[in-house]
């Protein structure tokens, strides 16, 4: 059986007429003793078929916690509110077991610590196998042969060797691959890479990714990266997200943001790569300030207090998103570039 045309369970929807994956209006609430954090707040993005988004932002700024609420992996504190639509189905408000059903056969998640994430008492192998029984009418032989077949295709070496090995016995880049083989096992259209290289040196982290985006265009799935890292998202996204404090603060297709920077939250983030042209041991510009409280959010632009070009009116109104029409969005009421807001 082929881990390229897997087969795929009854009742899965369709393809929708617009974007594979719709989040609309997303919003998350804890309750922290009698007040309420809203970690993500009027969220909203696509997903196209086939392509490749990354989701960028500080620590805190939501990107963890919106894609698992489009997963239903949030606990049941969490208040979640607004739409995800999956190929039209709506997932926001599935029961659990309504949402394993999704989870997985269409949708799945590669976490940033396999080390974490894989059971250290059962062999690799078959914690693959049992995610493709639970999903696909496949024999115990059947599940067995895809597992290996799905180690070969992460690149593993000696795949039935390594089905027989547990978690202990593999460095972290082959934990990776093994985690990215259970999420890929039930063919899904969809997968989400939770900062997946981030726990991985420099090299590892490169192969990872390669194999992320050989992987993606090979299966024909879409891709949605969450990183802190705008250097990946320049090499592999086709568009980027960066989210501050809960919200998106500016979108656009990879070369316009990198060439067209919109909102002063992200130009800080990009002064703050390390460029070769940089002298040596030179000290790279930091966002000064902090991410506000989320339990007490700031009437204005939740960027505002760290922003150089702030004025009073950022303080004291939050901005809308404003979109061109090329597809680039932002919320700033003094953008940068094209000398607006000048």
């Amino acid at each position: 059986m082929s881990a390229v045309t897997a087969p795929r369970p009854a009742g899965q929807a369709g393809a929708g007429p617009d974007a594979l994956l719709e989040v609309r209006d997303l919003s998350v609430t804890f309750r922290r003793g009698k007040s309420e954090v809203r970690a993500v707040n009027g969220l909203g993005y696509r997903v196209e078929a086939g392509r490749t988004v990354a989701i960028i932002g500080e620590s805190g700024s939501g990107k963890t916690v919106s894609s698992r609420a489009v997963m239903g992996l949030l606990p049941a504190s969490a208040a979640v509110t607004g739409s995800a639509r999956l190929d039209g189905a709506e997932l926001i408000g599935l029961s659990p077991r309504a949402m394993r059903r999704h989870r997985g056969a269409d949708i799945a998640m590669v976490f940033q610590d396999p080390g974490r994430s894989l059971n250290p008492t059962i062999r690799v192998g078959h914690q693959i196998t049992e995610a493709i029984r639970a999903h696909l009418p496949l024999s115990r032989r059947q599940a067995h042969e895809r597992a290996v077949e799905l180690l070969g295709l992460v690149r593993l070496s000696a795949p039935a060797h390594r089905f027989d090995e547990y978690p202990h016995q593999l460095s972290g880049g082959m934990r990776q691959r093994v985690m990215i083989a259970l999420a890929l096992s039930c063919g899904p259209r969809l997968l989400i890479a939770d900062e997946a290289t981030t726990a991985l040196d420099v090299t590892t982290q490169a192969q990872v990714m390669d194999l992320l985006m050989d992987l993606k265009s090979q299966l024909g799935m879409a891709l949605v990266m969450i990183s802190h890292d705008l250097s990946l998202a320049a090499s592999y996204a086709d568009d980027v997200i960066v989210m501050y404090a809960g919200q998106l603060v500016e979108q656009a297709p990879t070369k316009a943001l990198f060439s067209d920077v919109r909102m002063p939250y992200t130009r800080a983030l990009l002064e703050a790569i390390p460029r070769l042209e940089r002298e040596p041991h030179e000290m790279l510009p930091p966002i000064p300030g902090r991410p506000p409280d989320l339990s007490a959010r700031p009437a204005g632009c939740p960027f505002a207090p760290r922003c150089a070009g702030a004025r009073p009116r950022c303080g004291e109104q939050a901005p809308p998103v404003t979109e061109d029409g090329d597809g680039h969005r932002w919320a700033c009421w003094f953008p940068c570039g094209k000398g607006e807001g000048q």
